[in-house]
């Protein structure tokens, strides 16, 4: 028998995990600092994260409600722009200010107000533009 035939080179199937609950709520912790850091209004806010603001700002205060898909989703995307900031930014200011700079890429608009157009896949596009910046894959 070779050492060919004892290593399995066949790649496996990716099976992400769902986030837990648990880790829903403390996305969503993180996230209600990091739009603190951003400079992001209660109606922002409630607008990244469609939520009304009446139940953002509630939950803002500790009584997190269920956290469904899409939620998890948009703070996974929230959570993603700020690594990869964290990433291509030295000083932790300079990514903060970032998100409201206008951007060419985004037509003159920062990545904030492309965010603020309130779809999932807005959130996404800024994530993906971020992540092929710093070179992700």
């Amino acid at each position: 028998m070779t050492l060919a035939t004892l290593i399995d080179t066949q790649p496996k199937a990716f099976i992400a995990e769902p986030v837990s609950d648990k880790e829903a709520a403390a996305m969503f912790r993180a996230t209600v600092n990091l739009l603190r850091l951003w400079g992001a209004t209660d109606e922002e806010a409630a607008t990244l994260l469609d939520l009304p603001v009446r139940s953002y700002r509630r939950w803002k205060t500790g009584q997190i409600g269920r956290i469904d898909r899409d939620g998890k989703a948009r703070l996974s995307n929230l959570m993603g722009v700020h690594k990869a900031l964290r990433l291509i930014f030295q000083e932790p200011q300079r990514g903060y200010a970032w998100v409201k700079a206008p951007n060419t890429a985004f037509g003159g608009r920062s990545a904030l107000q492309v965010m603020l157009g309130g779809d999932l896949t807005d959130l996404m596009r800024v994530r993906r533009y971020l992540d092929a910046e710093r070179g992700a894959w």
